[in-house]
Order: structure tokens, then sequence, then C-alpha cells
């Protein structure tokens, strides 16, 4: 919403994580960055005196960890965790105490940014490495079943019949299944970032599902993704 900053809380134990974080997103019009801590408790009691919109938690960290950072804040504060441990177990942890997301650090800025409009937005933006790695693991059990998947939500309970997308929309669902990001859909499609979102929200509103992740379980659940597709 145009005239709305969001207000966010940096919580890493690397100085230079948090000044990188911190310069990206204070480039952003509609992101300030108004705390950083170097700790999970100094975490927590910025978040209370500070009240962000969003608290950007790294998993190891002294004193209290990240986990335990998103089981205190949320819901009642958003709480994305980027981190550089993928590790399905901290993921799984992780959607289940309330995080509104889970970001790795090497996906890069634009997911960054794009994990915090999600948070705002009341979505889930998991790094595409871990989507299409849970969705595989998912399928290859016969438990593909968006349902199943934390951060999914209802994904596939109630999917019209026929197929409701058109070739272009398909097109996208396949990409997001494979795990690219709406810039690298784009690119792939020679089309904008932006022209990539308007159809992902068209998707969205067809197949009754509310974020990325959900999108990219009903393309395994329904057979438009490929075990072992890059």
């Amino acid at each position: 919403m145009a005239g709305v900053t969001t207000r966010i809380l940096i919580a890493d134990d690397q100085e230079d994580i948090r000044s990188g974080f911190r310069l990206v997103l204070d480039s952003q019009p509609d992101m300030t960055v108004v705390g950083e801590a170097a700790d999970g408790e100094a975490a927590i009691a910025l978040a209370h005196e500070l009240k962000p919109d969003v608290v950007l938690a790294d998993i190891r960290m002294p004193r209290l960890d990240g986990l335990e950072v998103t089981r205190r804040l949320a819901p009642t504060t958003r709480v994305v965790v980027v981190t550089t441990f993928d590790m399905d177990d901290y993921v799984r942890t992780a959607l289940r105490d309330g995080a509104c997301g889970f970001l790795l650090k090497r996906s890069g800025p634009t997911l960054l940014i794009e994990g915090i409009r999600a948070a705002m937005a009341g979505d889930t933006l998991i790094s595409p490495q871990i989507t299409v790695r849970l969705l595989r693991e998912l399928s290859a059990t016969g438990g593909a079943s968006a349902g199943k998947l934390p951060g999914a939500g209802a994904a596939g309970a109630a999917v019209p019949q026929p197929n409701p997308l058109t070739g272009r929309e398909m097109e996208i669902v396949r990409l997001v299944a494979r795990g690219l990001t709406n810039a690298e859909a784009g690119t792939e499609l020679f089309i904008s970032a932006g022209t990539v979102k308007t159809h992902l929200a068209n998707i969205q509103g067809k197949l009754g599902v509310s974020s990325r992740v959900a999108i990219a379980a009903w393309a395994w659940e329904h057979g438009h993704a490929v075990p072992g597709t890059p």
C-alpha cells in the first residue's frame, strides 16, 4: 500500500550480515530497518520495545536461537527465518511455531525482499531449493498433498476439475514447482517479474490457495512436476 513502510528488526550474530541486510532493505522505498540484535534475547527485548512489523531471525545465535525467538514472538510479530542452515527439521519446526517464511542467506537479496513482502501480505515464502526438496520427499513417499507440507495451507483441498489454468499459467506453475523465483521465471519466459507475480495471483485465485508453496505442491500432486526435474 502506498505510503506504508514496513519496519524491520534484524537478528543475527554476524555484524557483516546485519550490515548487508540493512543496506539492501533500507534501499527499498517501502522498508526501513528499525533495529539490530546480535543474540536471541536482545532480539526479543527489541521486538517488544520497537514493535517491528517483521523480525528477520538467524537460527544459530547466542543466548537464544532463532527457533526459540520464533516461538516467543509469533504470531504476534511476523518472523522470517533467514539462515545458512537448510535442515528439514529446522524448516518444519520454524513453520510449525509460526514463522512467516524460511529463507536461505545464499538465496540473495531479491528473495529476501520478496519474503518480507510475502509476510506482510499474510503469505509464507520458503526458499525455492527447500520447497522443491520437501515436495520431492513427499512425492516419493506418496504424500505430496499440500496440506501435509508445512506452510502450504489447504492447497489441493478443492482444486476445480478440469484444470482451470491457461497455457501460460501452467508454464509458470511448472517453473514454480522447479523452485524458480519470480525473476528467474520471468527470464525464462521473456516476461517481467511483475507479470509473473500477476499470473501467480490469478493462479492462486483459480486453485483456491494462498501461497507459491501451495502452487508448487498442487503441481507435484497433480503430475505437473516430475521428480528429478532440475
